[in-house]
C-alpha cells in the first residue's frame, strides 16, 4: 500500500469511528432522557452503582466526564438528592461520592433498562462481528496509548 493510499485509508477509518460515536451518543442519550436524566448524571450513577462510593478522582478516571464538568454533574445530582458526599476516612483532603437511597433506586431502574435499549441495537450485529470490533477497537486503543507515552518522552 502506498503512503497515499494508507493516509486515505487512515482517514477513512477515522470518520467511521466519529460516525459511529456520534451514532451511539444520539441512540444512547435519546433513551438516558427519557429516564430524565443527562447523559453525564447517568455516567455518574451508572458507575457508582453497586459500589460504596469513590472519591472524585476516582469517579473522573471512570467516567467519560472531565474534572471540570465532573464537579457540576455532581452538584447537580446533590441538588436532586440521588448523590451525598462525605470527607475520605482515609485523607481529609478527598471527598467521597456515593449514591444516596434515592440514587440506588434510579440506578436499580434506569441501568437495567439502558443495558436492555443498548442490547437492542447491539443485537443487531453478530457475535462474530461484535468480536472482530473489539479486538480492532483494543489495537487502535493500545497505539493512541503508546503514541501517548511517546509522545510524552518527546516533551
Amino acid at each position: 500500500m502506498t503512503k497515499t493510499a494508507a493516509k486515505a485509508h487512515f482517514l477513512s477509518a477515522l470518520r467511521e469511528l466519529v460516525e459511529c460515536y456520534q451514532a451511539f451518543e444520539r441512540y444512547s442519550s435519546a433513551h438516558i432522557q427519557t429516564l430524565e436524566l443527562t447523559a453525564p448524571q447517568f455516567d455518574v450513577i451508572a458507575t457508582l452503582g453497586n459500589t460504596k462510593g469513590m472519591t472524585f478522582r476516582e469517579l473522573g478516571e471512570r467516567t467519560l466526564i472531565t474534572k471540570g464538568t465532573l464537579t457540576g454533574v455532581v452538584d447537580r445530582l446533590e441538588a436532586k438528592g440521588l448523590v451525598c458526599r462525605e470527607s475520605c476516612p482515609r485523607d481529609g483532603r478527598s471527598t467521597i461520592v456515593s449514591l444516596t437511597g434515592a440514587g440506588e433506586k434510579i440506578f436499580d431502574r434506569a441501568f437495567p433498562a439502558h443495558i436492555g435499549h443498548l442490547r437492542e441495537a447491539f443485537g443487531l450485529v453478530c457475535d462474530k462481528e461484535l468480536s472482530v470490533l473489539e479486538q480492532g477497537l483494543n489495537t487502535l486503543k493500545k497505539a493512541l496509548s503508546a503514541a501517548t507515552a511517546t509522545q510524552k518522552e518527546k516533551h
